[in-house]
């Protein structure tokens, strides 16, 4: 695919609340193995694209640990390169490290890249798609810009803080604004924007001149009278991770197959960074019902309807339900967690019952010990 892919980061109104104290939105545990990024990095490698630069709005550490070299993604270093990229330099504030001005910092590297298109997308999207058909529509439209967007019915609900689309009877966008919950079906835009290199750089220029604080779907929103702005629907399973409550809503619903099977795709792997650890381990008396468990982790109490990640330790007694345990954490003899996200490494020992809700589920934080 004749593309550079391009990952963008989210925009200043996604906020994970403790789970993105300590690392970025792209590198949040997902799912029991995976990170937010896994998800449109591999369809970006799934469509043929060899060359991808991922941008980095804050703390790049445990993003570059997860990335690597970009071999588990199935990027072949002969051919293509995975480039990690952020604003090397301090901001005043955190309003102007936006998507333009690293573009404009980084813009040595998408001018040198020899591929005549891009496609733009930021990770706290999730969805499978072939990006090549997306490239195809695009060329054949003859459109300046060609955006992705998912139609919902709950919108007063999910996508909250989302750019939402006016279409016309062409799927031309005539319109764009934000998802305030105040109607019931939308058409959400992915912010995923496919268009020529040239016009992308003459955007971004565009953006920079216009104002210090303008983000790339700024400028989008400007030209759409200027420009054609083509519409490409997408259906299957989409959701956007932009607060602590969509990534608990989100991913208790992908314990459920059926829901699953809309975003895991026979032929479209999702890579991951593999971690050769054990099987989990479930002893005598331990009972799980409706979970998702990574391997490693040792199980000897009950677990319902929660997801539990790698390495972690359920003591006897203990009952997890509706619960989203990640990554070495610790839960002692007869602790009660319901709708709880314990971080990674944390111990509950002492404190015997945790109780949230869907709306509002109880976090524990990263090495917290209670």
């Amino acid at each position: 695919m004749n593309a550079l892919g391009i990952i963008n980061f989210e925009d200043n109104t996604a906020i994970i609340d403790g789970l993105g104290e300590h690392r970025p939105v792209p590198a949040i545990a997902f799912l029991a193995r995976y990170r937010i990024i896994d998800f449109v990095l591999s369809n970006m490698t799934n469509s043929g694209i060899d060359n991808v630069q991922v941008y980095c709005k804050e703390k790049p550490r445990n993003l570059i640990e997860h990335l690597g070299t970009g071999s588990h993604y199935n990027i072949n270093s002969k051919r293509g390169k995975l480039r990690i990229l952020y604003g090397e330099k301090t901001f005043p504030s955190p309003v102007y490290n936006n998507d333009i001005a690293n573009f404009d910092l980084n813009m040595q590297y998408i001018e040198s890249d020899k591929n005549p298109y891009v496609v733009v997308a930021p990770s706290y999207f999730i969805y499978s798609l072939d990006y090549n058909e997306v490239l195809k529509q695009h060329i054949d439209s003859g459109a300046d810009i060609t955006l992705l967007y998912t139609n919902t019915n709950e919108a007063k609900t999910s996508f909250l803080g989302c750019d939402v689309l006016t279409l016309d009877k062409e799927k031309k966008v005539t319109a764009m604004d934000k998802n305030r919950g105040n109607t019931k079906t939308k058409a959400v835009s992915l912010e995923c924007y496919v268009l020529s290199k040239k016009l992308f750089i003459e955007l971004v220029k565009e953006a920079k001149e216009t104002s210090s604080l303008y983000w790339f779907k700024d400028v989008v929103k400007d030209n759409v009278e200027k420009l054609t702005v083509q519409g490409y629907g997408i259906k299957g399973f989409v959701a956007c991770i932009n607060s602590l409550q969509e990534y608990y809503r989100v991913s208790m619903l992908l314990r459920d197959r059926g829901v699953a099977q809309g975003l895991f795709k026979p032929g479209w792997p999702v890579y991951t960074q593999t971690n050769d650890s054990s099987p989990t381990t479930y002893g005598e008396g331990s009972n799980v019902t409706g979970s998702v468990v990574g391997n490693g982790a040792i199980i000897e109490g009950t677990v319902i309807d929660s997801i539990i990640s790698r390495n972690v330790t359920i003591k006897k007694g203990a009952v997890v339900k509706n619960s989203i345990i990640l990554q070495d954490a610790y839960v002692g003899e007869n602790a009660t967690l319901d709708h709880v996200v314990v971080d990674k490494y944390a111990i509950i020992h002492h404190k015997k019952g945790l109780t949230g809700t869907e709306e509002e589920p109880v976090y524990v934080k990263r090495r917290d010990r209670i």
